[in-house]
Order: structure tokens, then C-alpha cells, then sequence
């Protein structure tokens, strides 16, 4: 059923298992954290359910954790983002099996780590990189999926051909450096799900509703798009520090054609604000990142949240 729903902190403790998941891939993988990313992957994970064997676009993946977590778990992950990830770092590629939609979209990992080199990457990113190439050690423990059987699976040539086996899947990630208005190279309806993680909203009000058709478009009838943005109670609004706009409940259900009828949390914003504010969990765990610098969702690590994730969930009739 589609609906519209402002998270509430209470999904941290409703999903306790899965959160603490998450972390530990975050952890081993090197990543941090958006100030409200748990909640979202909370949300997002949960009406997801069983991922095995589906094939599912990250829609602004970057190099975050979900993608991971979902191949770690038997997806096939079309990793979307308009940044170039050619050079992706090799403690990705070890993480589970990576390959590129086009032979652009990915380079072989000595050719990214002389890139590296090139760019003059820190010298931590340089031989830690080397490190872990020459070694072909883990630096921590990796996903059960990842047996070494399932390492020498060749990957079928296509993310919509599924390969031959037992009936166990192996999960892994497609890298495709796309803009998501423009999906030139994914058929149409041919997708499980889609998920998009606070990275619609970087498209203005007008531009949403574009993005939206696209995604829906390689949706296969009955898939899922499940999207976390960010909510604004009376108008559109523009986050500067973070480059991202807000939306209200009104823009939402225009940009995402839903039903009048479609339910939504709306009414509960400043309820679900104020306790949001006072999330203990969320404002002691804050990343690093964010005491660097102003131009981010929380400018200098001074928890005071502007705003709240709403989640989006449509299905392809």
C-alpha cells in the first residue's frame, strides 16, 4: 500500500537488530553515517523484507553502506549516482563481487589505484589500498554470503540475467554512473525494487516529479519505490548547508502521483520534531565529518535538526 510517513525515532528500537547490523557493516567497511541515515535504512530495510535474488536499483548510492548490506545479503544492486566511481576504493571490490553496467563505469583495480596516485589521494588511502591488494586479506570479517564458492561464480553479463545455480544467491553490485533522470540503459520493468536514500531531494519541487516517472518506469509491475526525503510542514523549503530541498505533503503526493486517499503521518510533524530533537542515540553518535565543516546537514556537528526524513513508499500498479 503506498504511503507517506514521517519517521519516527521509535524505528531504532523497533528494528534494533537490523540497526545494529548496519553499524557493524558501516564499521567495517569505513563508512560513517548521515545524522538521520539509520532511520531511514531502518524504514527503507523493513518494507523491503527478503532481498535474495531480487535486483534492486540504489538510486544516489555514492559509495554507502545500503548497496553493501543488500549484496551482503543476496540483492543484485544496481549502484546509481551521477559521481564517478571508476576508481572505486579496493576494500569495496572486496567486499562482495563488483562489476560495471558499462566497461566506463568501473576500472580495473590497478588502473584505480595508479588513478589514485595521480589525484594525489592521502597517503592512508594510497597504502592502505596497496596493503589490502597485495595481501588479498580481509581487514575484518566478511559477509556469510561471501563463501569461496560463491566468489568464483562468474557474474552472469547482465544484472537482469540471473546466473545459473543451486537456488542460493550470491549477492553483488552493478556500478553505473547516471544521472537518474536519464536511465538510458535499464530497460524498462525490469526491476524489483528501488530505493533511494535522502538523494531525491536534490532535485527542486518542479524537477521531482521527472525523476520519479523514471525510476517508476524500470519498475516491474508490483515493485517497490521506497524513498526517504526531507519533510517541510508549511512550504518547499531549500537546506543550504546541505543541499537539499524539503518538501511538503502537498509536493510529495503531486510529485509521487498518489491517491488522495494515500495515508499519511503529516499531522504528527511537530510531535515527531520535538522527540527527534531529544534522540539521545542520534546526537551522541553524530559522524566526524560533520565537526569539519558547515556545509552539511548538520553544520559543525551542533545537533540542532532543521528538519525530519519522511519516507515515500509506491507501488508500480
Amino acid at each position: 500500500m503506498d504511503k507517506i510517513e514521517i519517521l519516527a525515532v521509535d524505528l531504532l528500537d523497533q528494528h534494533r537488530p537490523l540497526v545494529e547490523e548496519l553499524k557493524a557493516t558501516a564499521r567495517q567497511l569505513q563508512l560513517e553515517f548521515g545524522w538521520h541515515y539509520l532511520l531511514d535504512l531502518a524504514w527503507i530495510l523493513s518494507h523491503l523484507g527478503e532481498v535474495s535474488g531480487k535486483v534492486i536499483l540504489d538510486a544516489g548510492a555514492g559509495t554507502g553502506v545500503l548497496q553493501w548490506f543488500l549484496a551482503a545479503h543476496g540483492a543484485v544492486v544496481l549502484s546509481v549516482d551521477r559521481s564517478n566511481r571508476a576508481d572505486l576504493p579496493w576494500r569495496f571490490r572486496r567486499w562482495t563481487r563488483v562489476k560495471g553496467l558499462r566497461q566506463t563505469d568501473l576500472n580495473p583495480p590497478l588502473y584505480a589505484l595508479v588513478n589514485a596516485w595521480r589525484r594525489n589521494d592521502s597517503l592512508r588511502t594510497r597504502l592502505g589500498s596497496i596493503k589490502q591488494m597485495m595481501s588479498g586479506c580481509w581487514k575484518s570479517t566478511p559477509p556469510a554470503s561471501l563463501s569461496k564458492p560463491a566468489r568464483r561464480n562468474a557474474l552472469p553479463p547482465s544484472p537482469f540475467i540471473q546466473a545459473e545455480g543451486n537456488g542460493r544467491h550470491h549477492g553483488s553490485v552493478w556500478i553505473y554512473n547516471q544521472d537518474l533522470a536519464h536511465l538510458t540503459d535499464i530497460p524498462d520493468n525490469s526491476l524489483d525494487a528501488v530505493a533511494a536514500l535522502s538523494a531525491l531531494e536534490h532535485n527542486p519541487p518542479d524537477q521531482l516529479p521527472v525523476v520519479v516517472s523514471e525510476l517508476m518506469r524500470v519498475l516491474k509491475p508490483g515493485g517497490l519505490l521506497l524513498a526517504t526525503l526531507g519533510a517541510a510542514q508549511e512550504s518547499d523549503w531549500f537546506h543550504q548547508p546541505s543541499q537539499g530541498w524539503c518538501y511538503t505533503e502537498t509536493t510529495l503526493r503531486r510529485a509521487f502521483d498518489l491517491a488522495p486517499e494515500t495515508p499519511s503521518n503529516y499531522n504528527r510533524y511537530a510531535e515527531l520534531m520535538e522527540r527527534l530533537r531529544e534522540c539521545a542515540e542520534l546526537r551522541d553518535n553524530l559522524a566526524s565529518f560533520y565537526f569539519r565543516s558547515g556545509d552539511n546537514g548538520m553544520p559543525w556537528g551542533v545537533w540542532e535538526p532543521q528538519y525530519q526524513s519522511v519516507g515515500v513508499l509506491k507501488v508500480k500498479v
